[in-house]
């Protein structure tokens, strides 16, 4: 149903938050990343230092040059070690680096280092951005265009009855003589009363049909203001199927309104006279809301935090098929559905049948 997808934005939000603070546990915590097999040109300045100066002192003393070229070939060891060396105040221990650079670029040596270039490769390296920050950015960056999709929905739905169209079901060219339809009539939406008109206008009217043989009857409809502000939704589905094959028969329908205030669905179960007082099915059927009998005529109301439903079965028949118990299954079922916004001029109005209280088990 599309209700389920009309969750409020500050819900949507919340998750999105959960779902970031969720990953960032994980990645930084529980699973944080390891680095391995990095190049010394990776250490930080004293320790890269320590290490150019470790292999020079080495190699004066063993003289191994492969050693030398496998410490700091790849990665600028050469350049380190002559920045190093043009930093010593020391002769011998600048000897010893020049040393091991001239190994490293072939005999070239120091001859043609330039400390000053040497000198802004830091401060060029330190002024980019760590991943990680860049990461969060971009989720940040997503998220907010994610909030500003989601306002940009809200604000552009249809705010006209000219923008509101009839839903329209074709029947499939498979279907058997005995087809399907749905047949689905909006009204425009009205505007709320005033307290001076007794609460006697509803904000919006929709009236859908059931016919036997539609195996998919499933029908809803937006609530909103006259200002186009989306306030709830409401509708009615077959709630449950009785025998085999085909057509398919409903013996039950739900009726239902979702309110955003409350982010909560309230559903009643109007059912037929066989559903109603057979134990099992009104056992089954009393898990999806409160059950009614249905009554041609009778009015079902629902009420959550801010809105109220009014439900009329303006036409109801009963199927005659004599593989089915009397009064199982509906030929033909038409529902009128009637909101408004609840406010204290509203007037409960008289329901036929008591159907309600007539079984309890």
């Amino acid at each position: 149903m599309d209700y389920v997808r009309k969750y409020s934005v500050w819900a949507i939000l919340i998750a999105l938050f959960f779902g970031l603070a969720i990953g960032l546990l994980i990645g930084w915590v529980i699973w944080p990343v390891e680095w391995e097999n990095a190049t010394p040109n990776e250490l930080a300045p004293n320790y890269k230092a320590l290490y150019v100066t470790a292999v020079a002192d080495a190699y004066a003393v063993t003289g191994n040059a492969e050693m030398v070229n496998q410490a700091l070939s790849g990665w600028g060891g050469d350049q380190a070690a002559c920045q190093l060396a043009s930093m010593s105040g020391d002769p011998a221990e600048s000897a010893r680096l020049e040393s091991v650079a001239s190994i490293v670029n072939g005999g070239q040596g120091c001859a043609g280092y330039d400390p000053n270039a040497a000198a802004t490769t830091p401060e060029e390296e330190g002024s980019s951005i760590p991943w990680p920050i860049l990461i969060l950015l971009l989720i940040l960056v997503g998220l907010v265009l994610a909030i500003l999709w989601v306002l940009s929905r809200r604000q552009n739905a249809p705010t006209s009855a000219n923008e509101l169209e009839p839903s329209v079901q074709e029947l499939p060219a498979s279907t058997s003589s005995a087809a399907y339809a749905q047949e689905t009539a909006v009204q425009p939406a009205q505007p709320a009363s005033s307290p001076q008109s007794g609460g006697s206008v509803p904000l919006a009217r929709f009236e859908t049909t059931y016919v036997r043989g539609n195996p998919v009857f499933d029908d809803s409809f937006d609530i909103e203001n006259t200002n186009g502000e989306f306030l709830g939704e409401c509708g009615v589905t077959v709630a449950e199927y009785i025998g085999a094959g085909d057509p398919p028969s409903a013996t039950a329908f739900n009726v239902w309104v979702f309110d955003k205030q409350d982010v909560a669905t309230v559903t009643k179960v109007v059912m037929s006279d066989h559903a109603f007082y057979d134990e099992a099915l009104n056992a089954k059927l009393a898990l999806s809301g409160e059950r009614v009998l249905a009554q041609d005529g009778e009015t079902i109301v629902l009420e959550t935090t801010s809105l109220i439903i009014n439900a009329q079965i303006s036409e109801m028949d009963y199927g005659v098929d004599t593989g089915f118990p009397p009064q199982s299954y509906f030929d033909r079922f038409t529902i009128e559905i009637r909101a408004w916004v609840r406010d204290d001029d509203y007037e409960q109005p008289a329901t036929t049948g008591g159907s309600a209280d007539e079984l309890d088990f």
